[in-house]
């Protein structure tokens, strides 16, 4: 049985510069897509915006390490050229975590010879996982980190939760369509039924 690793799967060699560019491409799109559309929360500083999506779509379709930085760079760099850059360090590593746990969630299923229903599952359960990350990490983030308090952090939940909703809804589909149109990323040949 031939072992594989993490990095070499994600990151090949011969295709570093590939994962590079797909890699810089898709910290545009997320940062673009987070500035785009901003709807301020005056409670807490913060704001509502759809650029999880492409934080989706970047993890499940490249994988845990494309999602993460994706992620982080991108949707810290939109907070960073905002008036909400107070958000931009906690940005980095909770979004950063939210794209490498999908990536990774998908990544030890391995999905190549699973059925539609299966793939879908599993994509639901990796964007909810990592979603609830980014749940958990911003009120952490906001209530104590910023110390704005507990009251001010609950009151941005529901607008993350849709955070969630909104970009689950439009990067599961959109993702399993890049994939069946264009293979981007293979899976190793293990199958599971």
């Amino acid at each position: 049985m031939n072992k594989m690793s993490f990095l070499s799967d994600y990151f090949p060699f011969h295709q570093k510069t590939l994962n590079l560019v797909i890699a810089s491409i898709m910290i545009a799109l997320v940062c673009v897509a987070t500035i785009f559309f901003q709807i301020p929360i005056a409670v807490t500083g913060g704001y509502f915006n759809v650029g999880e999506a492409i934080i989706y779509i970047s993890a499940l379709v490249f994988g845990p390490i494309i999602g993460g930085l994706a992620g982080g760079i991108g949707a810290a760099l939109a907070d960073a050229m905002s008036p909400y850059f107070i958000f931009a360090p906690g940005t980095l590593v909770i979004k950063f975590c939210e794209g490498f746990i999908i990536g990774f969630i998908v990544y030890r299923v391995h999905l190549l010879e699973w059925k539609k229903w299966k793939i879908y599952s599993i994509y639901i359960i990796a964007v909810v996982t990592g979603g609830i990350i980014m749940v958990i990490g911003y009120f952490i983030y906001e209530a104590f980190i910023l110390a704005l308090g507990i009251p001010f952090a609950l009151v941005e939940i529901p607008f993350n939760l849709t955070q969630l909703l909104i970009g689950a809804l439009f990067a599961i589909p959109a993702s399993i369509a890049i994939q069946e149109t264009y293979p981007i990323k293979e899976f190793p040949s293990k199958k599971i039924d």
